[in-house]
Formats: C-alpha cells, sequence, structure tokens
C-alpha cells in the first residue's frame, strides 16, 4: 500500500470546518527551496507507518474525525493512492487531498473519491521550473489545476509567500490569475525566509 513518513492524528487546520487526520505520502518529484515538508521528500521514509496501523487508528476514530486528508510529499506519486482512498472512504471518512499537481492523471483518477482539493499553485505557470527544478512542471501544474476547476470538487488553491514571489509582482500575477477563475487565493505566509534562486 502507501509508503507513509507521518500521522497527524487530529487537526483542524487541513480539512476546512471538520476535524481530520492528515497521512503524510513519502516521496515528491519537486524540490522547492522553501519546502516546509523536506523530509517526506525522499521516496523512502526513515520509518515508514504500516497501512495496517494506519486502517486499526481510523477504524478506532469513526464518529470521532469527520475527514481523512492525504498529504505529502506528493500523494499522487504513489501508485496504491486509488486504493487507499477507496478503503478510507469506506470506513465512513471525508476525504481530502493536498496537491502540488504533480500527477494530473492521478489526480483525474482520484476527483471522484475526493471531497475536498488544496491545491498548491507554486510560481505563475511559466516560471514554475524555477521553484520545482523540474522542466515543464508549468504545464503539467496548468493540468491539474484545469481538473479540479472543472471537477465540482470543493477546493482551495493556495500559495506559500516565498521571496522569489514577491519580486517582480508574481504573487499579483497568481492572485490575477486565479480571481479570472471565479475563486480566491489563499496566501500562505512562511515562518522562516529560506534562500531561493533568483
Amino acid at each position: 500500500m502507501l509508503n507513509i513518513g507521518g500521522l497527524t492524528r487530529c487537526t483542524n487546520i487541513d480539512y476546512p470546518g471538520e476535524l481530520a487526520a492528515v497521512i503524510f505520502c513519502q516521496g515528491c518529484p519537486w524540490r522547492c527551496a522553501y519546502c516546509h515538508n523536506r523530509h517526506f521528500l525522499p521516496e523512502q521514509a526513515d520509518t515508514p507507518i504500516r497501512w495496517e496501523e494506519i486502517i486499526s487508528f481510523l477504524e478506532h476514530r469513526r464518529g470521532l474525525l469527520d475527514a481523512v486528508v492525504f498529504s505529502g510529499g506528493e500523494p499522487t506519486m504513489q501508485s496504491s493512492l486509488v486504493a487507499a482512498i477507496s478503503d478510507v472512504k469506506g470506513l465512513g471518512f471525508l476525504i481530502g487531498l493536498h496537491t502540488a499537481g504533480a500527477f494530473p492523471e492521478v489526480i483525474e483518477q482520484v476527483l471522484s473519491l475526493t471531497d475536498w482539493v488544496g491545491m498548491d499553485i507554486k510560481a505563475p505557470f511559466e516560471e514554475y521550473e524555477r521553484i520545482t527544478g523540474i522542466p515543464n512542471s508549468g504545464e503539467t501544474a496548468r493540468r491539474s489545476a484545469g481538473l479540479v476547476r472543472q471537477s465540482g470538487v470543493r477546493h482551495q488553491f493556495r500559495t506559500t509567500l516565498d521571496p522569489f514571489l514577491q519580486k517582480e509582482w508574481r504573487i499579483e500575477t497568481i492572485q490575477q490569475m486565479v480571481a479570472a477563475w471565479g475563486e480566491e487565493l489563499v496566501v500562505q505566509r512562511m515562518n522562516y525566509m529560506p534562500v531561493i534562486a533568483a
């Protein structure tokens, strides 16, 4: 099943309006310099959590928690995500997904099982590579954002306000883009100031 690097047992900030557990999936193909979950970037966790432990925990939290959020890392990187979401949904939980949109083909598969999506917008799409270090990542994210917008699933687009985005009207460009979609960008402030490539 999933390669899991961490578990938050109860939070009221990761799924709007609901008490949730958060499953942190291990691995991400992008290398954003400001990432606050860097220990989830490698594909293998130092101390992985078995899926059976997650299911056992959730079975005992039915009626106490409302939702389960799949986060990371990048959860859509894992081939077993659809099966894992199906297992958890079968227990009666709402399903949340945190994603940067790195794998639109997987997002397309899981949207019908998902109740809420929080998608990170890293930069204006044409400048994604400067944040992620990966060619064509902007077009990949653009496609994923389109799938989320068209899905009818409740969602939120958000951006971490790193120093790179505060230059040359980049954050304003993202805000205007999301506003053109008829939505409002949620801006997340950073607690530290990492070095971002110019």
